[in-house]
């Protein structure tokens, strides 16, 4: 009965901990010559947010940011 009961748990458990994190990055691609907001050029043509933060991006490809996005610069923007 607790067998069934811990695997009853551990499964869903380890469903959630395996499923993606949406599109939050701590490493993209460096578009332009420089890096987006609060991240560090690590020189190997890759950005990175350190593992301190992640921010859902996506590249802004020459255009203006979409609403309930805000450009940080790099070629990309930030969801809000």
């Amino acid at each position: 009965m607790i067998q069934r009961l811990l695997i009853a748990l551990l499964i869903p458990a380890a469903l959630v901990a395996a499923a993606p994190r949406g599109q939050a990055q701590r490493v993209v691609k460096r578009i332009a010559s420089e890096c987006p907001m609060g991240y560090i050029d690590m020189g190997n043509g890759k950005c990175s947010a350190l593992g301190l933060m992640t921010y859902t991006l996506r590249p802004a490809m020459g255009e203006d940011c979409p609403a309930g996005w805000t450009d940080v610069g790099g070629g990309y923007c930030r969801r809000d």
